[in-house]
């Protein structure tokens, strides 16, 4: 078999063809990592921006709950917080947390009201920004008992040098007692503003929409919404409670419970409400219940006036 041999000329360029390819390899592959690393390096500094952007809020929570009967909103508990503290725990990384409405006793809240009181969302704007010192402001409504530090967060972060953020509700409707402003650029808008509502001022600034996880924008103008806040950290407890006890959800009748308990509490005494739950509760575990124990207990109690009666007066 005969070996053709390359000419020594060819050999070199081939060599060197090689070498080229081979630099040329390791210079996209080093601009492709530098890449990165620079991307990487945007990012976490960007991140770290977001974390330390610095913002105060502003809570309205002075307006007449027309609604709700002209009841003290704010105050209405959800839980074991009222509505403008749960709102006001949710602003918890604001430098600064000013409420417009009515003093209460929460420690490092500053408290504003405009002028005259109940005279609309923009009056009180003005006299909430009026303490506003940060880059950043959160412009919050105090009714909000789903809104978590999370999604004000969230809110801070996707604002930006040329506009505010503001969350849509689930039919993508703005809400625009729940979202995040440039402070400069708010109260330049406000100043050149002469109209009643927070649309029309904060509408042109908008530069991003959020729709954040769990209702944050889920407000209480009824007492139909407030029931249903209320019955959401029923919800809530009950899922941790079978969490913690080992307890599947799923055998858990909550409504049977709560309405025999509701009958105990009223026709027999408040405090025998939980005893009985408790009763009702051993008597499962050691499996001596009947089937029928709970509609038992429930007829015993709407039956206790009558059955006290007859045990007093029996010889």
């Amino acid at each position: 078999m005969i070996h053709e041999v390359a000419p020594q000329g060819e050999i070199e360029r081939r060599a060197y063809e090689a070498a080229t390819q081979g630099e040329i390899e390791r210079r996209a592959y080093e601009a492709a990592t530098q890449g990165e690393i620079e991307r990487r390096a945007y990012e976490a500094a960007t991140q770290g921006e977001i974390e330390r952007r610095v913002y105060d809020a502003v809570i309205l929570a002075g307006g007449e709950a027309r609604r709700l009967g002209g009841a003290d909103k704010p105050a209405l508990t959800v839980g074991a917080r009222s509505l403008v503290e749960n709102v006001v725990a949710a602003a918890s990384g604001a430098r600064r947390t000013i409420v417009v409405g009515p003093g209460r006793a929460i420690p490092g809240v500053v408290f504003t009201r405009e002028d005259p009181p109940r005279s609309g969302p923009v009056p009180a704007l003005a006299a909430g920004l009026e303490h506003v010192t940060a880059p950043w402001v959160a412009l919050l409504a105090g009714d909000l008992p789903f809104l978590t530090a999370a999604h004000v967060t969230a809110l801070v972060a996707a604002a930006g040098p040329a506009g505010g953020a503001v969350m849509v509700d689930d039919g993508g409707r703005e809400q625009w007692l729940a979202g995040a402003w440039p402070a400069a650029a708010l109260k330049a808008a406000l100043g050149s503003y002469a109209g009643r509502s927070l649309k029309g001022l904060l509408g042109p600034l908008v530069a991003a929409r959020l729709a954040l996880p769990g209702r944050p924008w889920f407000d209480c103008d009824t007492m139909d919404d407030l029931e249903v806040a209320r019955m959401n950290v029923l919800n809530e407890w009950t899922a941790l409670a079978c969490k913690e006890l080992g307890i599947d959800p799923a055998m858990v009748d909550r409504d049977q419970i709560l309405d025999l308990t509701k009958e105990v509490a009223h026709g027999v005494a408040r405090p025998a409400a939980p005893l009985t739950a408790y009763l009702l509760g051993l008597a499962q575990g050691a499996g001596s219940a009947p089937e029928d124990a709970v509609a038992r207990l429930t007829t015993l109690a709407k039956n206790w006036g009558q059955a006290t009666a007859e045990t007093l007066t029996d010889d």
